[in-house]
């Protein structure tokens, strides 16, 4: 079925993904808006723009002014992947935070209002609820939001926006939360692309405090699917947690990688912890597996090969 589609942050890595996904896989026509700031993947948009399926337009979506000239058309739905979503940048500056991802979404959401877009996926994470104990059980969707962080908290209220358009206007919009991702084409300043990076490089690897934050994964291309999925099948006004399913410590994460690549564990160096840093992440995803029969194809060890081999050729082709 042709649709028409606004992806918000499309030259970010979830985005990317998914437009690279939605173009491979479906008939779809894609607008992709992103103001192209330090975490972009600029070739990916050279790469998208030789399918007559897509354009390009760089936007601020905190900016009304900006955000009208997008709407130059209706759209079928928004996927608001657009956000700031390093928690060490938001404890240094919370301001690019604020403006993005609340006031951002709030102009996406005045515009469904108005029939510009039939519907709105807002793309959330589970940071908004906040840090398990051990033994907790994993998130559901009735967890209680309890940000810890500025951007946790920022993509809490701009879920809460959401949710109170839905309740006052009876809006089709529904909310996704997921795990951790990774896979190709993420910010090397994120977690597992750093791992690589300076381990290919023979360079020390900062592990924050004791190693011990456990963390749900998942490879990027499953979270695509379940985010088509809830575009095709999703019911206005829920909320559809996804998850890997797979945790694991910061330090086994560490040490899957440095095996991979067969470098020596000295090069684990530990350094001072993060503010407010999160114990544990997990996702229960038995809602949307039920309801709308999304299932994890790419194990992490699947996954962390391909992510591996993806970094390490960009590696390479960097130093040519």
């Amino acid at each position: 079925m042709n649709r028409n589609l606004l992806i918000t942050g499309g030259a970010g890595f979830i985005g990317s993904n998914f437009i690279s996904y939605l173009l491979k896989k479906t008939d779809y026509f894609i607008t992709n808006v992103d103001l192209l700031t330090y975490a972009a993947n600029s070739s990916m948009i050279k790469t998208f723009n030789k399918s007559q399926r897509y354009r390009f337009i760089k936007c601020d979506i905190s900016s009304d002014k900006e955000l009208n000239q997008v709407f130059d058309q209706p759209y079928d739905a928004i996927i608001n992947f657009a956000a700031e979503s390093h928690v060490d940048r938001s404890i240094e500056e919370a301001t690019p935070f604020i403006n993005t991802n609340i006031i951002g979404t709030f102009n996406l959401l005045e515009a469904v209002l108005n029939h510009k877009a039939r519907k709105m996926i807002q793309i959330s994470t589970d940071e908004v609820y906040g840090s398990l104990n051990p033994d907790d059980p994993p998130f559901t969707e009735k967890t209680s939001l309890s940000s810890n962080n500025p951007y946790s908290a920022s993509k809490a209220s701009s879920d809460l926006l959401v949710r109170s358009y839905f309740q006052t206007h009876q809006l089709p919009l529904t909310i996704t939360r997921c795990s951790n991702n990774f896979g190709p084409m993420q910010h090397t300043e994120k977690f597992i692309p750093k791992i690589i990076m300076n381990a290919l490089h023979n360079k020390e690897i900062p592990l924050y405090g004791d190693g011990l934050n456990i963390r749900d994964w998942i490879y990027v291309e499953d979270h695509c699917r379940a985010i088509h999925m809830v575009l095709e099948k999703g019911v206005p006004g829920e909320i559809y947690n996804i998850g890997g399913s797979v945790e694991k410590t910061n330090l086994e994460v560490i040490k899957v990688i440095l095996k991979e690549l067969n470098k020596s564990e000295k090069l684990i160096k530990k350094v001072a912890d993060r503010k407010g840093h999160d114990r544990r992440y997990a996702m229960d995803s038995s809602k949307i597996k039920r309801e709308l029969g999304w299932s994890q194809v790419v194990s992490f060890e699947e996954g962390i090969q391909k992510t591996i081999k993806w970094f390490s050729e960009m590696n390479r082709r960097d130093d040519d």
